[in-house]
């Protein structure tokens, strides 16, 4: 119910953009993600809708959301709950979490068989939060892409981390790092690679 309240005008959204998208013209969502099976799907007029279940473990939140519907367009509200959710715990502060590290978030749970609920253990860092971190550790990037919301560090209860990393390397959708003494692993909408 809640999701529907968040989007109730994505509906008369979805006909305009669906209209858009049988004449040719990409949504947002294949910008994003690009490839044969993403255009397949979008011209059979059907991607799986893009959702996800959180718990920042910082504050103490929960979030289950529809961020984009089956025909790729995003809800402005939904996102907004979810920037608010991976704001940074150390300074309240907040930004926009890039398109490309919440599609990997979803595609991720739906590579473990879904419905998981992702446990946040860092999201946004803001600058001054993120150097405090590092006068504490030397694992902590002076240029992280957590200071840009392009960074998730998550655990899933009842699944493994070495599966959570397995899964998220067979996507090949950013950057992977496995920290199993810290118990989480790191995924990014950087450049593919892995630690």
């Amino acid at each position: 119910m809640k999701d529907t309240m968040l989007c109730r005008r994505m509906f008369l959204k979805s006909s305009a953009f669906f209209a858009a998208t049988v004449l040719g013209a990409k949504s947002a969502f294949a910008k994003i993600i690009e490839g044969d099976l993403l255009e397949r799907e979008l011209v059979n007029g059907g991607l799986p809708e893009g959702k996800l279940s959180l718990y920042n473990q910082n504050i103490g939140e929960r979030l289950s959301v529809t961020y984009r519907n089956s025909f790729g367009e995003y809800c402005n509200d939904a996102l907004q709950a979810i920037n608010w959710l991976f704001r940074c715990h150390g300074s309240n502060e907040t930004t926009s979490m890039d398109l490309r590290v919440i599609e990997y978030l979803n595609r991720l749970d739906d590579g473990l068989g879904g419905g998981n609920e992702i446990h946040i253990v860092s999201g946004y860092r803001s600058p001054s939060y993120n150097s405090r971190l590092r006068s504490k550790s030397k694992g902590v990037a002076k240029n992280s892409l957590h200071m840009k919301g392009m960074a998730v560090d998550l655990v899933i209860p009842g699944v493994g981390l070495d599966r959570i990393r397995q899964t998220a390397l067979a996507l090949a959708a950013g950057g992977v790092g496995y920290y199993p003494r810290s118990g989480f692993v790191h995924i990014d909408s950087g450049a593919f690679r892995s630690w």
